[in-house]
């Protein structure tokens, strides 16, 4: 009897999007008895944790059919084609092309099938994949990630991904709430605009409209839509408009992943940011001062190269002076290629140090918040874990919680160092 094809999904939230295009993609196809493995690059470990999940994959799937693609592959797809465990590799942009799962043409089809992404220049139509289809068992009845721009024009120095994704492409604005209008129908009840390069977002369309201007449109189009969130955006390119969105209108999530990396000026240039620490600190707090209940993520890189302790200390004390209780931390990983791999590095010792710290001041940043919320009501979108997710990202546990899917009023009544807890209202 066939399988089912099984996709694997490593690295960001995109990459979650993609897996579920992918496996709308093999199941209008037919395509069983596969596996599809989508790769991460963003560090060493992430390439390495690819391919022990391609080993694990083929063990547990002896007969079937492994698929590699994905930001690893797209960088180095001769490396993955040497397993022996893989039967093909496809590229980023391959993926994303109904025919690439066609059992048929895979039966026939090269080894290796990777483009240059750099040569990617328009918005396909696959960027929507799944939004016009039923989600698949990956993506859950309650929030839907719908990609929205992908590739990144930008250089940053420790940085592989532009190489896995190419430049810069944008979903024209139309496009993106047909898709939301879809979503909706079909029963999500939040959706999260996705890209690599968020911020970038309609850069490369007519009149180069800003990110806010999209945000608008969605909100104003589609009224049906509970929630609207932003998955991760770099803080110098919160324009206007957004930022009056996202301090004034219900609808749109208190809360912003920022692309932070460091608290350091000095590193920050030499990461090539586009920010300074003082602009991220300023857009936090105006965006709390105008709507208290917001609340932040964060990426901060340990270690980076030439990180002394003064500069590690600016990137400490900016996790409690923005009040950043979702932080990723991330101990530096030369990526061969980037100009940062060839800057001294700071002994790995130091570096696992360093990182540690990071993570437990973001534990407690984290903990001080989650308290600072019992009391309060909130309306919580209930997930397939059980758990709610409330506006401001925290999780709650309540007795008996409601069918995955449905929002609900919460009274908060306690907190453990992870989640809230408290009863339904």
């Amino acid at each position: 009897m066939s399988e089912e094809t099984k996709v694997i999904n490593l690295g960001c939230r995109l990459n979650a999007y993609e897996s579920d295009v992918m496996a709308g993609h093999a199941r209008d196809a037919g395509l069983t008895d596969a596996v599809i493995i989508n790769t991460c690059a963003v560090t060493n470990e992430a390439v390495a944790e690819s391919r022990r999940m391609i080993r694990k994959a083929a063990r547990e799937n002896p007969d079937a059919t492994v698929i590699v693609t994905g930001c690893a592959a797209q960088i180095d797809p001769a490396a993955f084609a040497e397993m022996d465990a893989v039967d093909h590799v496809i590229g980023n942009d391959e993926k994303m092309q109904p025919g690439s799962f066609d059992p048929e043409f895979l039966a026939g089809s090269e080894p290796i099938r990777v483009n240059d992404i750099m040569s990617v220049t328009e918005t396909a139509p696959q960027f929507l994949g799944s939004a016009n289809q039923a989600p698949s068992k990956s993506q859950s009845r309650t929030r839907a990630f719908l990609q929205v721009q992908n590739g990144c024009d930008h250089r940053c120095t420790f940085c592989i991904i532009p190489y896995g994704r190419g430049n810069s492409r944008s979903v024209p604005a139309g496009e993106v709430v047909n898709s939301v209008k879809s979503l909706v129908t079909q029963g999500y009840k939040e959706v999260v605009l996705t890209g690599v390069d968020l911020s970038s977002w309609g850069g490369d369309l007519p009149g180069q409209p800003p990110m806010g201007d999209l945000v608008r449109r969605v909100l104003k189009l589609v009224p049906d839509l509970p929630r609207l969130r932003l998955s991760s955006i770099d803080p110098a390119e919160v324009d206007d408009t957004l930022f009056d969105l996202l301090t004034t209108e219900p609808r749109m999530t208190p809360y912003l992943h920022i692309s932070l990396q460091s608290g350091d000026d000095m590193i920050l240039k030499r990461m090539k940011r586009r920010h300074d620490r003082a602009q991220a600190v300023d857009l936090c707090a105006r965006l709390k001062a105008a709507r208290p209940e917001f609340t932040f993520g964060a990426d901060i890189i340990a270690g980076f190269p030439t990180e002394d302790d003064i500069m590690f200390e600016n990137s400490l004390s900016v996790i409690s002076e923005i009040g950043i209780p979702w932080l990723h931390v991330f101990p530096f990983s030369a990526r061969e290629g980037t100009p940062a791999a060839k800057i001294p590095s700071v002994n790995g010792n130091i570096v696992k140090s360093r990182a540690k710290t990071l993570r437990d001041e973001g534990a407690r940043v984290k903990a001080a918040h989650l308290t600072s919320r019992i009391g309060q009501n909130d309306m919580a979108l209930f997930e397939e874990t059980g758990l709610g997710r409330l506006p401001d990202f925290s999780l709650i546990n309540v007795d008996n919680p409601p069918m995955a899917g449905s929002l609900a009023q919460v009274k908060i009544t306690g907190s453990t160092p992870d989640h809230l807890t408290g009863h339904l209202i």
